[in-house]
């Protein structure tokens, strides 16, 4: 049986010039478009502490206070906080501000090669340590709430099971909790990172390590392609198709594209850790993580704790964060899931009206 493909003459002649406008309105936007013009985490603020590369960040008010317990954000070293801030109209940090947050962040800065044997307990009992007491000093306080980001989260997390007298809430996003929870959900197209950290040897991890001085941020980015390759291999070809002549989609995509080809280094030291004893042997779920001569117990952290996770999430799969309702010893638990990936949870326009709105109601209930 053969079929027939009936085509208008000038139906296709029409899509062809109509194709063909786009690309030469999308070029000389290309060429119009320079790097200054892409411009991400644009929201105002100022450097207030610095130690070493890491530095504290406090945000202009554009409302006035809702809330009186300041918020620290807190990225994770595999990418940078300017995730929370990459465009205008969605922008986590812009949209807690535009509701009366005090806020704060923390950039990590750039690790190179002299901070291989930087660990993870010289981020949370040193650099995040010194951050929040900062901040306490600062207004006259004794505790601050927490907002953890993926690897962030984790940092948080562990600041608050050592320092629960300085958090007076914590709120973890797209948070790994429990590593090897990956498969939970039945779902093939997550939990590729969990599995591939699982393959490597202790040996494997420790050369990598070693031949570098620290876990480059191309390696990282390359794993995470790997994740999706079919979106890495359409996205310049057809993805950026889709938005080449609209000057506001274009800037987008291209601010995007900005964030992910900033990925910075990993330290060596805390690379180490984060590889072998969280993704591997799955310390922390267990309470058997260590840090500074002091073990993470998960069942500290009693204070309300509120955790955002994303459903389609195939970086930190649903149940590698929702872990975290057993694990704590709080008695004022709740969460927030939304219909996104790991990245949507930021860049998406319908997850960023329910995570704003939802973070901030919640502080509110706790003032």
């Amino acid at each position: 049986m053969s079929y027939r493909i009936q085509v208008d003459p000038q139906e296709a002649v029409k899509e062809f010039a109509e194709f063909n406008r786009k690309i030469m309105n999308g070029a000389e936007l290309l060429n119009r478009i320079k790097d200054q013009d892409v411009k991400i985490a644009t929201t105002p603020k100022r450097e207030v502490f610095r130690q070493d590369k890491t530095v504290l960040y406090h945000y202009e008010p554009l409302a006035k206070k809702t809330v009186k317990t300041p918020v620290l954000v807190a990225y994770g070293l595999i990418g940078r906080y300017t995730m929370a801030d990459l465009q205008e109209d969605r922008s986590l940090i812009r949209n807690l501000l535009n509701q009366g947050i005090d806020l704060y962040a923390v950039d990590w800065g750039n690790p190179s090669r002299a901070d291989r044997w930087l660990t993870i307990d010289d981020y949370v009992d040193g650099y995040l340590n010194e951050c929040v007491e900062f901040i306490c000093k600062e207004h006259g306080i004794d505790q601050i709430t927490m907002l953890g980001i993926c690897e962030g989260g984790v940092f948080t997390l562990c600041y608050t099971a050592l320092y629960p007298h300085r958090v007076k809430n914590l709120i973890t996003t797209i948070t790994p909790v429990d590593f090897h929870a990956d498969q939970e959900d039945g779902r093939t197209d997550h939990g590729f990172i969990n599995l591939w950290t699982r393959s490597l040897t202790p040996e494997d991890i420790d050369r990598m390590v070693e031949a570098n001085g620290n876990l480059p941020g191309e390696l990282i980015s390359s794993v995470f392609q790997m994740m999706t390759p079919m979106a890495t291999l359409t996205k310049y070809n057809l993805g950026m198709l889709d938005v080449i002549d609209d000057e506001g989609k274009l800037l987008n995509f291209l601010r995007m594209e900005k964030w992910l080809s900033d990925r910075p280094h990993h330290p060596g030291e805390a690379g180490k850790q984060w590889l072998k004893e969280l993704y591997q042997d799955n310390k922390l779920v267990k309470n058997e993580f260590v840090l500074g001569s002091r073990k993470v117990n998960l069942k500290d952290v009693k204070m309300p704790v509120l955790n955002v996770y994303a459903k389609e999430d195939h970086i930190v799969p649903p149940g590698c964060s929702r872990a975290l309702a057993k694990c704590v010893g709080s008695k004022d638990y709740s969460e927030i899931s939304l219909s996104s990936g790991h990245v949507g949870v930021f860049v998406s326009g319908k997850s960023q009206g329910i995570l704003g709105s939802g973070i901030v109601k919640w502080l509110k209930d706790h003032p």
